[in-house]
């Protein structure tokens, strides 16, 4: 028997994990983390009914339950890591950040400090062996994998967490907790931002930047072509919102944030938009750095499909990878993830 705190955010995934859990024996203790409980205007954070629901699982499943407040370093490692990013004209992912600052760092490192001898969590994964030590592994079902949200976890964590629905699909997962009769059984998936809930980015950097209107030009003639309600809004080709139309759609190839232009193409082979090289920054290897010049696979955006790759050049600092076929709006600030098969190799930020 091992003692498992399970991450218990309200939802149907992570009910049906610690369901699972106890099954297969363990002592398992539900626990709430509490990182964002802001509201914002208009707009009410889901927090207090999603650990009403999270604590009701718990009462039904007959486990003890805790709550972990992380909202100091949720919001020093997550929140003001997206704001930076945004404003440096970058399109960051906070889902990675929260994986790998919160869930398994300070997560991991309170639920070890409280007794737990393992964690768990609802992510969709796998944690198998790759020559002696623990490895990242993608889930059964491919169109749920969350390891791209994953691939900045360690070694070490891993070798202290359960994936427990890694080997399930997602009807699957609805199918159990209905059985059970959970009462997370019927409930949504969470969309947004993952800490705010139902709320669009650019509705929350609003609350935290002062964003100016400004130009809209077309990247080939220099025309001015309307205004914008703030650069950092915009993402490497984005199309919708605009707020130019007339004609063939238009797509963003690029930002100047000092002087707050949204460059803009109609082209849609525009050698802005695709590229085949890339470098990648800030890199994270799981079991050690790939081998330069062997064909790997890179995923470029969650549920983007899998494209093949050759590392050209790496250092501790970054790497340049060359894909086989030419991919479209690669954007800086996004994550990178390297697979080996089924293995996830690690990854980096796009620059």
């Amino acid at each position: 028997m091992t003692r498992v705190y399970v991450g218990m955010s309200g939802g149907v995934d992570s009910s049906v994990s610690a369901a699972l859990l106890k099954q297969q024996g363990h002592d398992v203790t539900g626990v709430y983390m509490k990182n964002w409980t802001q509201d914002l205007p208009g707009m009410k954070c889901p927090w207090a009914g999603d650990l009403a629901d999270a604590k009701r699982v718990a009462v039904q499943l007959g486990i003890p339950f805790k709550v972990f407040d992380f909202q100091t370093e949720y919001k020093q490692k997550v929140v003001d890591y997206m704001i930076a990013e945004y404003q440096a004209g970058r399109t960051p992912n906070p889902d990675v950040m929260c994986n790998q600052e919160v869930k398994f760092k300070v997560f991991l490192d309170a639920a070890l400090a409280d007794g737990a001898e393992k964690i768990a969590t609802g992510h969709y994964a796998q944690v198998g062996v790759f020559e002696g030590v623990s490895a990242l592994l993608t889930a059964v079902d491919a169109a749920k994998d969350q390891t791209y949200f994953l691939y900045r976890i360690t070694e070490a964590a891993l070798a202290k967490t359960i994936f427990p629905l890694g080997g399930l699909t997602k009807p699957e997962v609805r199918q159990k907790a209905a059985a059970l009769g959970l009462a997370t059984a019927v409930k949504k998936d969470s969309q947004g931002i993952c800490f705010v809930g139902k709320v669009g980015i650019k509705d929350f950097l609003q609350q935290y930047v002062h964003a100016k209107p400004g130009d809209v030009v077309d990247k080939k003639t220099n025309k001015i072509l309307g205004q914008h309600d703030g650069a950092i809004f915009y993402t490497f080709g984005q199309r919708h919102g605009l707020g130019v139309g007339g004609g063939l759609p238009y797509y963003v190839v690029g930002k100047d944030m000092a002087k707050n232009i949204v460059y803009v193409t109609t082209n849609l082979n525009d050698e802005n938009l695709w590229r085949d090289e890339l470098e990648l920054a800030h890199l994270h290897w799981i079991n050690g750095a790939p081998q330069p010049g062997v064909t790997y696979q890179v995923r470029m955006r969650y549920r983007a499909p899998l494209i093949k790759c050759k590392i050209t050049k790496i250092s501790e600092s970054g790497l340049r990878l060359k894909l086989e076929d030419p991919e479209r709006a690669i954007t800086p600030g996004q994550s990178a993830v390297i697979y080996d098969g089924n293995r996830v190799a690690g990854g980096g930020i796009v620059v």
